[in-house]
């Protein structure tokens, strides 16, 4: 067996279920679970009807690694529209490729990206907290995770001018998250612009993870991402930039399984051409229900719309009971807020409200500077409004409690 795989943690859930073991909640409370990112909106009827028409014909042939020109087209044209990108900036036939959601795609692109040959260990450079495939596909691709802290101090962005010129020398991949998990950080073109540089300067590759891109609260203002940071910036051929996105929380599927990745067109026909062998294409029914979904923003609207009464209901609640502001995070669906002790939290609100958060010291790595999850909790606000609500007054609860 592949040694590498010892250096893998557990996953953060096998963790909090492992924390919870024993507990036994109040049997008159229905649980409400907040630790995954699961979106459970109801997601619109048209992609469910796309998918059954296509469901038929599309058994009989296999995919292709590519992609269907149509989803590639739709993929671009989104890109160009949402990023404000001149009309045929992106490629759809060199820089698009369609993927069976971004975990999948986050963890491929290690692989087909790190080049292990080198004499010094390479390293992958990540922020801290964060989502852990980038973690494992590190390891497995024989690289260093290096982890750059976020924390209240650095506005929940990492300094990547702390970074000194020996490790970026060693870096390959710079994986950015941007509106973050957990903190719901936003990232400005300004920031942007500056991993460019270094990029540029040093030759790694950025990855930036934009799968929360959709799920923002002023609705004038979207977060820039990487493309469109590149492009203004004179990279028009988005030279050693990748970006990641999905229909998961857009559209609120993550049962479909389908995203993609884009960016610099020699990076992604090497990446083509690790995906051919690794046998991951999209399946066609897949791809035929997700070309509606990338033209249509009125349901992505709608999204916004749910997750801003949620954030608006449930956060005063909630710093109240704490006796402390919270703000609502830019972006994304999970609350970030202080607490003692995270694991304590997260066991003893189970046990006494039956609402399940996840501690988050199980979402980063300890460093010389410490873990920057100790002491907080992630709140995934994915649940209706209604049960949110409701989870929200327990936890209150539980913290006049304590």
């Amino acid at each position: 067996m592949n040694p590498r795989l010892d250096l893998l943690h557990p996953y953060p859930f096998e963790r909090l279920r492992s924390l919870l073991a024993g507990a036994t909640p109040p049997p008159g409370l229905r649980h409400i679970p907040l630790s995954i990112g699961e979106p459970r909106h109801a997601p619109p009827a048209f992609i469910a009807a796309a998918l059954e028409d296509a469901l038929q014909e599309s058994l009989g042939s296999y995919p292709v690694a590519l992609g269907l020109p149509t989803l590639r087209a739709a993929i671009a044209g989104w890109l160009e529209r949402r990023f404000t990108l001149p009309a045929g900036a992106v490629n759809p036939d060199e820089m698009v490729l369609p993927v069976n959601g971004t975990r999948e795609a986050l963890f491929s692109f290690v692989q087909a990206a790190v080049d292990a040959s080198r004499e010094a260990r390479p390293l992958v450079l990540m922020p801290n907290p964060f989502y852990q495939i980038y973690e494992g596909a590190a390891l497995l691709a024989g690289a260093e995770p290096r982890f750059l802290g976020c924390t209240p101090d650095n506005g929940f962005l990492p300094d990547l001018d702390a970074v000194d010129a020996a490790t970026w020398s060693r870096c390959q991949v710079l994986f950015l998250c941007t509106p973050g998990n957990p903190t719901g950080a936003v990232m400005p073109e300004s920031y942007l612009r500056r991993a460019l540089e270094l990029s540029a300067r040093h030759g790694f590759i950025i990855a930036s993870d934009e799968c929360y891109s959709e799920l923002y609260f002023d609705e004038s203002a979207p977060p820039p991402g990487l493309l469109q940071a590149a492009h203004r910036a004179g990279n028009t051929a988005f030279e050693r930039c990748t970006v990641f996105h999905s229909l998961s929380k857009r559209s609120s599927v993550p049962g479909l399984r389908s995203g993609f990745v884009a960016g610099d067109a020699r990076f992604m026909a090497r990446y083509r051409l690790y995906r051919t062998y690794h046998g991951c294409a999209v399946p066609l029914h897949t791809q035929a229900a997700s070309v509606p979904a990338w033209n249509d923003e009125a349901h992505v609207r709608e999204n916004r719309r749910m997750y801003r009464e949620k954030f608006h209901r449930v956060t005063p609640v909630i710093a109240a009971a704490l006796q402390q502001e919270l703000a609502i995070p830019a972006g994304g669906f999970y609350l970030w807020p202080p607490v003692a002790d995270d694991e304590a939290f997260a066991r003893g609100l189970f046990v006494q409200q039956h609402v399940t958060v996840l501690p988050g010291r199980y979402l980063a790595r300890d460093t010389a500077a410490g873990n920057p999850g100790h002491g907080r909790v992630r709140i995934s606000l994915v649940a209706s409004v209604e049960d949110c609500d409701e989870a929200a007054r327990r936890i209150a609860n539980f913290i006049r409690s304590q």
